[in-house]
């Protein structure tokens, strides 16, 4: 039985002191911060990042990854929860992993949870069979095991709720795998929990939320243009922006405003990140 598959065993049987809660509680707090100050400056500058993963699988410290469910109180009918937090390494892999669940009535939030364990588990053995795939063509192109030195893969996950209200939430997931590659992977939750629904565009917007979504895209890449008619943005014959559809991913800001998001190089240059467009 390899680790991972015997590290889940021991989690679902190692009971969870009471005691131990508010000493995990603190150190996750400051562990956090550390994690948020240092991977995401890292990002930011160009710190290579790619997909986000972690897995029930990878609790390699049961106990620790147990208790550190912290509760932000986000209104009268659901609370978010992080259901995993733990900062470990494996096998060269560096997991800082911060995962989050739906808690309220309903069917909505266990298939909101479902869908992001789902996505977690599939990232986690991606992430995995890459550094695998990258150790084995390193040393088969005449690699040595000096100049592997002290490689290692940064995998991260992360969520922040974006807003919220009595009954509605809207948070994004982040999924990152930083080495050599360059990718970031965004997921968005927009939860409407008194009616137990998905919150769309055209609730926000109305009738027309795709003309003005495209208004706002168009409008947002015309200002990216500078002085010498550069743009990272493709033309739109090039595969760059044509239309919003009902798969487009979205926020929701603290003022109600819709924020559109696209994956990275999915409209433009790596460059460019995930880019986000306000429909004001």
């Amino acid at each position: 039985m390899n680790e991972f598959k015997q590290a889940r065993e021991d989690y679902e049987s190692t009971p969870i002191p009471q005691e131990l809660e508010s000493r995990v509680q603190e150190g996750i707090r400051q562990g956090r911060a550390n994690y948020r100050r240092r991977h995401w400056r890292q990002a930011a500058t160009g710190v290579a990042a790619c997909l986000v993963v972690l897995v029930g699988a990878l609790n390699l410290s049961p106990t620790v990854a147990a208790a550190a469910a912290e509760v932000p109180v986000l209104g009268g009918l659901f609370r978010v929860l992080t259901v995993r937090d733990f900062h470990t390494e494996e096998n060269g892999i560096q997991y800082d992993v911060n995962v989050p669940g739906v808690e309220a009535e309903g069917d909505l939030a266990q298939r909101v949870n479902d869908v992001i364990q789902e996505k977690v588990d599939a990232h986690l053995a991606k992430a995995q069979q890459d550094w695998e795939d990258y150790k084995d063509a390193f040393f088969a192109t005449g690699g040595t095991e000096e100049e592997w030195g002290d490689r290692t893969m940064d995998v991260i996950v992360d969520y922040e709720v974006k807003s919220q209200t009595e009954d509605r939430v809207s948070f994004v997931v982040t999924f990152g795998e930083g080495w050599v590659a360059s990718m970031t992977e965004k997921y968005c939750y927009n939860l409407d929990l008194a009616e137990n629904r998905d919150i769309t565009l055209a609730d926000l917007l109305g009738e027309n939320w795709v003309e003005r979504c495209n208004e706002a895209v168009e409008a947002g890449i015309a200002a990216s243009v500078d002085e010498e008619g550069f743009t990272y943005f493709f033309p739109a014959e090039q595969g760059g922006f044509t239309t919003v559809d009902e798969n487009t991913a979205f926020y929701i800001r603290a003022d109600g405003v819709p924020v559109l998001v696209f994956p990275e190089y999915s409209i433009a240059a790596g460059a460019a990140g995930s880019p986000e467009f306000a429909v004001e």
